[in-house]
């Protein structure tokens, strides 16, 4: 039996494209003499489709496009995910299901069973679990049919009852297909891997997993599908970031050997970010993205990356001088453009911020310097960011990192605007590790945007550290904190300071009203900013 792996980069709604690209790669899987062909989870309407699934137009197209595609099945069976309607007339109004597709007809719809509801997932706001499992005969074999998160328990995940795996083997499988749509995070490739094969260690049974690839907004899909055997081995496997029609025969119960991806922690989250950002402008309709860049490695980082997912001549930097701008601030971003052929424009913001405290001192009367007035530059210049992007109708990439938003170190309508966060789930020792990383072929970033000490630079000699503990003590905790959710107690046994545990706890909790106001962030983690984190705004918690 050979079988096929359809590894593509889908569009949510987009549906004529969508339809398309999968009767290609039908017709590429029976050119090569394959028997079935898989595509992931909810292939049809792209993932994730969230509230659109409560347009009946919207669950209409996706019926009538599987019923087309049906038809191109005459020579081959497909395994394709997309959503069917709930006829048993209680429970959700619709089933997250794969559609079995032979002979020009839809041949069995199988619906999932365990519906994730956390972090990033809420299947159930749409979604009516499966009480049934069967298998299907394709190619002289029975294959059973698992939908993602039906194979994250074999027994021992306290989030569900069910096992399908063991249901589909005492059914009699003998071999299982797993559609998914599993997204991103540096570590997540590891984890599904442990996961299935603890799956094909208990059933003793070969398993074919399909992933999507591509970006939706922050979700960034990796792909990495591959081919395991029944002793858990994974022995052939798509390409990370990359579409791919990834082919395998199934001979006495067993995938023969092939190439197996593997990429260190910085190397994935560089190509997840790329993709993430270049799918972003691909599916909005844009092509260009504007940077303020400051000197800083941040802005440094954000425009290199947007470089390669856009192409030099699309990224345009506008650098943003004040009276605190260091002289060498703005020879390293002029430098960082030029290495990168980019086109960059120098914009003095001393006029304007002079206007701004004219205006205001009225106002201000006599206080003193303070939070205020540095605010006024960051807003000064995402003022006229906004305007370039308005003007031109390109999109301003924001360039906060982790840290500074997760304890509030940013302007709202300054540097946190923007219409996408590249580096929002990326922790400021991380930021250095990509920017050497960039460099590691030859100087992009300039070397002393690297090793200057952090600065904002919104008033005489100001550092990172004036108001931060080193980055190298803040991300530990907040890592803890934010994707370990280690409360203030445990942190304190773990050995932080006190005082270092409360200020920054502090910060954060505090800083909540911030992030509900920042762009989508990139999703590289596994606890990111943004929907995959719900807190309250207005809380107190234990400090």
């Amino acid at each position: 039996m050979k079988i096929a792996i359809a590894q593509l980069n889908l569009h949510v709604g987009n549906f004529e494209s969508n339809h398309d690209k999968i009767i290609q790669y039908i017709k590429s899987a029976i050119k090569s003499g394959n028997d079935l062909v898989v595509f992931p989870e909810l292939a049809i309407c792209g993932y994730p489709p969230r509230d659109f699934l409560e347009f009946n137009d919207f669950i209409s197209k996706c019926v009538s496009s599987i019923q087309s595609i049906a038809k191109k099945t005459k020579d081959i069976t497909v395994i394709i995910g997309g959503p069917s309607k709930n006829e048993m007339g209680k429970g959700k109004p619709l089933f997250n299901s794969a559609y079995v597709l032979s002979n020009g007809e839809i041949q069995k719809v199988i619906n999932k069973t365990l519906l994730p509801t956390y972090d990033i997932f809420d299947e159930y706001r749409y979604f009516e679990q499966s009480r049934e499992f069967c298998i299907v005969e394709i190619g002289g074999k029975n294959v059973g049919v698992a939908i993602c998160e039906d194979l994250w328990n074999i027994g021992n995940n306290p989030l569900y009852i069910q096992t399908p795996a063991i249901k589909l083997k005492e059914l009699g499988a003998e071999i299982i297909v797993n559609i998914s749509a599993s997204p991103f995070s540096y570590k997540q490739d590891k984890e599904r891997k442990k996961v299935l094969k603890e799956n094909a260690e208990k059933t003793e049974l070969p398993i074919v997993y399909c992933n999507h690839v591509g970006a939706q907004t922050e979700l960034i899909f990796d792909g990495g599908s591959f081919f395991m055997n029944s002793n858990g081995e994974v022995v052939k496997q798509s390409s990370f970031f990359n579409e791919q029609l990834l082919e395998a025969e199934l001979t006495n119960g067993e995938f023969s050997q092939g190439e197996v991806q593997s990429g260190s922690k910085i190397q994935l989250i560089h190509n997840a970010l790329v993709m993430g950002i270049k799918d972003y402008f691909r599916k909005l309709g844009f092509k260009k993205a504007i940077v303020g860049l400051s000197g800083g490695i941040d802005s440094a980082v954000t425009f290199a990356l947007a470089a390669r997912a856009l192409g030099n001549d699309n990224v345009y930097g506008v650098l943003m001088p004040s009276q605190y701008s260091s002289s060498h601030s703005i020879d390293d971003a002029r430098k960082l453009s030029e290495n990168l052929g980019s086109q960059y424009e120098i914009v003095s913001i001393e006029e304007i911020y002079s206007i701004y405290n004219e205006k205001l001192k009225p106002l201000f009367k006599d206080l003193p310097f303070g939070l205020a007035e540095e605010n006024l530059q960051a807003r000064a210049r995402g003022v006229l960011l906004m305007a370039i992007s308005n003007k031109f109708g390109h999109i301003v990439l924001n360039t906060s990192n982790k840290s500074e938003a997760a304890v509030g170190y940013g302007t709202l309508y300054g540097d946190m605007c923007g219409g996408l966060s590249v580096l929002g789930d990326v922790y400021k020792t991380e930021v250095f590790e990509l920017a050497r990383y960039i460099n590691k072929d030859a100087e992009i970033i300039p070397e002393n945007s690297i090793t200057k000490s952090p600065s904002a630079e919104l008033r005489p000699d100001q550092k990172d550290s004036d108001s931060l503990p080193d980055y190298t003590v803040l991300d530990k905790v907040l890592f803890e904190y934010i994707e370990n959710r280690k409360g203030p107690k445990e942190l304190l046994k773990m050995g932080f300071d006190e005082n270092v545990v409360n200020r920054v706890l502090r910060m954060v909790n505090s800083s909540e009203y911030k992030r509900y106001q920042t762009p989508p962030v990139l999703r590289i983690s596994h606890k990111a900013f943004g929907m995959g984190r719900r807190m309250p705004i207005v809380a107190k918690y234990l400090l």
